[in-house]
């Protein structure tokens, strides 16, 4: 009789881990006809850019969890649900122009503190039901990104753009070059394999089977440049391998889109990759020359329209892909292009609301649109020196360390602005719930 109780012990040791598995893949963000679903209702969103949340969330002298838990309860009272989020930094202390500390500093060596500021990021969430987009690279350099592997994989210093006489077309060539290098893509995916496969020290719950991890996202903002085949092909190389190490999680790129300029991302062609589930775009009227916050009545209504249009463009090329389609940032200067947290911002709030009606609308009609992260919250942050670059210590905000800081951060003080987010926040949410209407292409 022991001999048996052992062996039925035994057996349903094994297969205790596939049930729980099995259980757990309910909860998950899938894709269906386009569209996003959790179990059997559709999932749509308004959420918000929250790159620092991490390192708010780090151990020691340079988080602050009390302001983060603050910040969390005050993005659920709004009705957020989606946060996209960095996942990973690199480079030493010594380099210009990006977040510190940073989750490796050397290449293959790892900061516990900063990665646990995710574990705990990432537990709060799921108290409060919110998904994560987690960003594991950057063609930019404010968290060290594509521009730090090729450093380590070739020994050659960064050009960074802006210093030293450097110009931000040769940062990016050089950046671009992460795509032609074995040895910068194999650090790269040594650090995905380590996180995807953390166990969080706060749940338990290794990443890779936590719900609360919406999507992996391979890049902020990565662009071909002179390097667009070899870009092409990395894209499918490293989705692949996501797929292969978090099975259970989506996968997406974090691109902008068909750029105004030149079609350095290769949108439409990189778009086809089995491996991305579903397209990213990112919208910059006044970075791409559409707004001028100095000019706003000669500029606003004609850089609404061509966001429309461009909107427009890439849910047609989403469509024929039969993929959901995230327009995951966007955002605008204050009036005047102030930086001071008290300056106006009655054009951002006439920008957001257009661009978020176009969402919802689209939503409802049953397209593939299924979501929108505005940039950036900043929450309690105030910049120090309001559009100067941020220097280590200074509260974080919204504005990366390579830019002014006051440039694009949305505060908990802009009341206005944070009422139209959480009202279409609300809005999108109920897309797919019995008796509210369209379901997304559900």
């Amino acid at each position: 009789m022991q001999s048996r109780a052992r062996a039925w012990a035994a057996l349903l040791s094994l297969l205790l881990p596939a049930t729980a598995v099995r259980a757990q893949a309910r909860d998950f963000v899938r894709v269906r006809a386009g569209g996003f679903v959790v179990g059997e209702r559709s999932y749509h969103f308004v959420g918000v850019n929250y790159w620092y949340g991490m390192n708010l969330g780090a151990e020691g002298p340079t988080g602050d969890r009390a302001r983060l838990v603050r910040e969390l309860d005050a993005l659920q009272r709004l009705g957020i649900t989606n946060l996209r989020l960095t996942a990973a930094s690199e480079g030493p202390v010594t380099e210009p122009q990006r977040v510190r500390p940073v989750t490796q500093p050397a290449a293959g060596e790892y900061d516990e503190s900063v990665l646990r500021g995710l574990d705990f990021l990432l537990a709060e969430m799921s108290k409060r039901g919110m998904r994560g987009v987690l960003i594991l690279n950057n063609f930019f350099q404010w968290t060290g990104g594509m521009a730090q592997y090729v450093s380590w994989a070739t020994g050659e210093p960064i050009p960074y753009p802006e210093r030293d006489g450097h110009s931000w077309d040769e940062f990016q060539n050089y950046s671009s070059r992460f795509y032609t290098l074995p040895a910068a893509q194999r650090l790269f995916e040594k650090y995905v394999a380590m996180v995807v496969n953390r166990h969080n020290h706060v749940t338990g719950v290794r990443y890779s089977d936590d719900p609360t991890i919406m999507a992996w996202q391979l890049s902020n903002e990565p662009r071909g440049r002179v390097n667009s085949d070899a870009y092409v092909s990395w894209v499918d190389q490293a989705g692949a391998f996501l797929k292969k190490e978090a099975p259970h999680q989506l996968v997406s790129l974090g691109g902008e889109g068909k750029l105004v300029l030149a079609d350095s991302t290769q949108f439409a062609r990189v778009s086809g990759s089995r491996y991305l589930d579903y397209l990213t775009i990112h919208l910059w009227i006044e970075n791409w020359g559409w707004f001028d916050p100095t000019r706003p009545e000669a500029t606003f209504n004609r850089s609404v329209g061509r966001s429309m249009g461009y909107l427009s463009d890439h849910v047609a090329i989403a469509e024929a892909l039969h993929k959901p389609l995230v327009l995951e940032e966007f955002g605008v200067a204050r009036d005047g292009r102030g930086f001071d947290p008290g300056s106006g911002v009655s054009y951002r709030d006439r920008f957001f609301e257009s661009v978020l009606e176009a969402v919802d609308y689209l939503a409802r009609e049953g397209s593939v649109v299924a979501g929108a992260n505005v940039w950036s919250w900043s929450g309690e942050g105030r910049p120090v020196r309001p559009g100067a670059k941020w220097n280590p210590g200074e509260p974080f905000t919204g504005d990366p360390a390579h830019e002014r800081q006051g440039w694009y951060s949305i505060y908990d003080g802009d009341t206005s602005t944070v009422a139209i987010v959480g009202r279409y926040a609300r809005r999108l949410a109920e897309i797919g719930r019995p008796g509210r209407g369209a379901g997304g292409g559900n």
